[in-house]
């Protein structure tokens, strides 16, 4: 919701054939997936379980240092390639293509406490239907947070810093709050709702499936390791919150990217949609190794454009994709890790405090607001 608009140079007739164009790029990629493919997914999946049953055997042994060093390090890799080059991406269904029951987005549970089909709903069904709009995507803040200087400011928001660190250190938990939508039913009169009691009900059996695997039944294997292996297990899960929040703070949150209002997105075309993801998204720079640990979302852009498409492409389908962001005159957000990082939370504190000015709204920003 900027004053100036980083679109407004474009027609409509502009952004239609853009979404043609975009259109034509998803089609070859559809059109090329094949074995290849497959069989990066299938070593992806069998990768990740040997290292993870690799480290749990290792932190057997957890009650010597370099044990559990080497045991805590792999079984926090282990759970980041779960959780996002497998989880996120097979929940997504960028492998239903190869009608493999065990590898589909209709069958996949993954080492998470957020049941996988409240997940989808809000993540595949909500966030990237209304990415950055605001009071509709809950990705957008998470529902704790001022996203923007057009939003009204509260004496809360000055612990947001707090509030996101806190976040982070807890992301599946909180997504798990979120995928409830708990802030608007913890209402009495809502949380009596047999739907929200039914989700909850289910968020809390996998909250201890997961407790009981990983904080009792493998610290109890351990035996004399117990203590190591239940702390091993509890730093390799803060790990990979930090890590998963840290890579989808980077994607949506850092200076330049553009948030929406609610209105903005009425009657809109396949075009402006498109248009949407582009503005509403940022990407990562680095080495491949950083693209496979993010789940390939440090191509962020690309994957928001195309959510489903097999995210081992993503590196290709990007040299189009910021072509045409050059063509359009459009501005491919992307940087290195660190200074994304750096970005999202100079925002979020930057956020934090009410504006030192307010706006000074010129005659097409009144409009703007106006019809909004």
């Amino acid at each position: 919701m900027t004053a100036i608009d980083p679109t407004a140079h474009l027609t409509a007739e502009q952004i239609e054939e853009l979404g043609r164009e975009l259109d034509a790029i998803r089609d070859e990629v559809i059109a090329g997936r094949g074995e290849k493919d497959a069989a990066y997914i299938r070593k992806v999946i069998s990768a990740q379980r040997k290292l993870e049953l690799v480290s749990r055997g290792v932190l057997l042994f957890s009650i010597f240092p370099p044990a559990w060093l080497i045991g805590t390090a792999g079984l926090s890799v282990a759970k980041i390639m779960d959780n996002m080059e497998i989880g996120h991406n097979v929940l997504h269904g960028q492998w239903d293509w190869m009608r493999d029951p065990k590898i589909h987005s209709t069958t996949w549970e993954w080492d998470h406490v957020s049941p996988s089909e409240q997940w989808k709903h809000s993540h595949n069904e909500l966030h990237h239907t209304y990415t950055n709009v605001i009071g509709k995507d809950n990705d957008l803040g998470y529902g704790i947070m001022r996203v923007d200087e057009d939003q009204k400011w509260h004496p809360f928001h000055l612990g947001q810093p707090l509030w996101n660190f806190i976040n982070a250190c807890f992301f599946e938990y909180g997504i798990a709050a979120y995928d409830l939508e708990l802030g608007k039913n913890l209402h009495k009169r809502r949380r009596k709702n047999p739907e929200f009691r039914a989700r909850a009900k289910a968020v809390g059996r996998k909250i201890r499936k997961q407790v009981l695997k990983d904080y009792v039944i493998h610290p109890l294997l351990s035996g004399p390791s117990f203590l190591p292996t239940l702390a091993a297990t509890f730093t390799a899960n803060l790990v990979r919150n930090i890590w998963s929040h840290s890579v989808i703070m980077c994607g949506h949150f850092p200076e330049g990217v553009q948030v929406f209002e609610r209105r903005s997105i009425k009657g809109e075309t396949r075009g402006q949609w498109y248009l949407r993801q582009m503005m509403g998204s940022a990407n990562i720079s680095g080495s491949k190794a950083m693209h496979f640990m993010t789940g390939n979302l440090s191509h962020q852009i690309e994957h928001h454009l195309f959510p489903d498409l097999p995210s081992n492409r993503y590196a290709e389908v990007a040299v189009k994709v910021r072509a045409l962001f050059e063509k359009y005159e459009l501005e491919y957000v992307t940087g290195p890790l660190p200074k994304q990082v750096f970005s999202a939370w100079r925002k979020v504190f930057r956020l934090s405090l009410p504006n030192k000015k307010p706006k000074v709204k010129t005659p097409a920003r009144e409009q703007e607001l106006v019809a909004a």
